[in-house]
């Protein structure tokens, strides 16, 4: 009599969020690449193109935020991430647009997060629904495997279930501020200028492995490809200090390496994706049937 229930409410929740979940998958499967264009080798990218961006383009030192697309040879200058002067390395020149990669990564992002009409809820909505549709399917208890479609909808289930859960769990701590690190340390420290900053970090690392700059409470901070890993570290005066790993963030995004995590996403995309087609398509030959029957 429970699985009768399970199965219902399984069925339900999945139909009913099924739009918001497939976009959200979508998104998710497109994003998996980024990682993949960061810390990309380029000549153009060196601690000098960017300190002579930074004197050219903010010679006041009032930026408080430096990104570098390594695979476009840019760095985005500005007061934050979304009002930025876009700087080609090579010729040291303002751009008119940020170029078409991080165009199109930061569109695939903001329909992740909030279906691009400020609708984050309805994304938190949808990744809760379909937390609790693997829940019920692992309720349901193991299933007899059949080569047919409900067979392959339910070992796709079983055998990928740890990945399955994986993605929308870390996606739900992300949402609720959930990291798992202990609070940032307040420095007393002065405030160092992004060009110092640059100069610190490029002491350690090559430039073209930077990914952003920040301020972030009077504290600088800078993310770093480290080997594959996108660390995030609090720049000192003369040091970089490497921060706690926000282990959901990590997970979420796929950036605890490069391609052990592309692989895995890979896994969880496709694996996410056949069981919502599957699903739909099981549940459509089953109403068809009952149309037939009663008619």
């Amino acid at each position: 009599m429970a699985n009768y229930w399970f199965l219902r409410l399984h069925r339900w929740l999945a139909l009913s969020f099924s739009l918001p979940i497939a976009i959200v998958l979508l998104t998710g499967f497109v994003l998996s690449f980024e990682p993949l264009f960061i810390g990309r080798s380029n000549q153009a990218v060196t601690a000098q193109s960017l300190v002579a961006a930074l004197k050219k383009h903010d010679p006041e030192n009032r930026a408080r935020s430096l990104a570098v697309n390594s695979f476009a040879g840019t760095a985005s200058i500005g007061t934050s991430p979304r009002n930025a002067t876009v700087v080609d390395l090579t010729t040291n020149e303002k751009l008119a647009s940020a170029p078409a990669t991080a165009r199109f990564f930061a569109t695939a992002r903001r329909i992740h997060e909030a279906l691009l009409l400020d609708l984050g809820w309805l994304v938190t909505a949808a990744t809760i629904a379909l937390v609790l549709v693997i829940a019920l399917g692992t309720l349901m208890g193991l299933p007899m495997l059949r080569n047919n479609l409900s067979g392959w909808h339910k070992a796709t289930a079983w055998f990928t279930l740890p990945l399955l859960i994986l993605s929308p769990m870390t996606g739900l701590m992300l949402a609720f501020g959930i990291t798992f690190a202990p609070p940032a340390f307040q420095s007393e420290a002065r405030a160092l200028s992004l060009t110092e900053v640059v100069e610190i970090v490029t002491r350690r690392f090559p430039a073209n492995q930077i990914v952003w700059i920040r301020n972030m409470g009077g504290r600088q901070m800078a993310r770093i490809d480290d080997g594959g890993e996108l660390r995030v570290f609090r720049v000192a005066e003369n040091d970089l200090i490497p921060t706690a790993r926000n282990w959901p963030r990590l997970l979420h995004e796929g950036t605890w390496s490069k391609i052990p995590a592309f692989v895995l996403n890979m896994i969880q995309s496709f694996g996410l994706a056949l069981l919502l087609v599957t699903g739909i398509w099981i549940w459509l030959r089953r109403s068809k049937k009952r149309r037939r029957r009663t008619s």
